[in-house]
Order: C-alpha cells, then sequence, then structure tokens
C-alpha cells in the first residue's frame, strides 16, 4: 500500500473516498481511530492508502477532480 494524501480533514477524506470507490479503485484509511486517543479533536491527520498497482491511476483521478494539491508528493 502506499500514501495518498494524509489530512486532518474529515470532508475531504470522504469526497476522496467517494472518488476512489466510484472508479473502483481500493483502498483504507489509516489512523482512522486515533480519534480515541486525541479525544476527537481532529488533530492527528488520517492517512489515504491505496495499493501500489493502482497509485497512479488514483493519482491520476484526483489531480482531474482538482485535488492534485492534497497528494503526497512521491506516493509513498
Amino acid at each position: 500500500m502506499r500514501e495518498l494524501v494524509r489530512t486532518t480533514d474529515l470532508v475531504l477524506i470522504s469526497a476522496i473516498e467517494a472518488l476512489l470507490n466510484g472508479a473502483r479503485i481500493r483502498h483504507v484509511v489509516a489512523d482512522n481511530n486515533m480519534s480515541v486517543l486525541e479525544g476527537s479533536i481532529g488533530i492527528f491527520p488520517r492517512r489515504i492508502l491505496v495499493r501500489a498497482d493502482e497509485i497512479q491511476m488514483a493519482r491520476r483521478l484526483l489531480e482531474d477532480a482538482g485535488f492534485g494539491h492534497e497528494l503526497r508528493p512521491d506516493g509513498r
């Protein structure tokens, strides 16, 4: 799995998940349960991970949707 996006913005995560689901790109939101530790204040970023063989397709999808500025620089 490769890191596609890292953010504390839960709305952004939902939007990206909708795009990935629509394109049938398999992904995982890591660190989603960190809210237990932080008290639900949103200081720990969540990471969206994508399979290595689908990372380029996912990056292109997000760029086309206007989320290119949210992408991790190297997709690792």
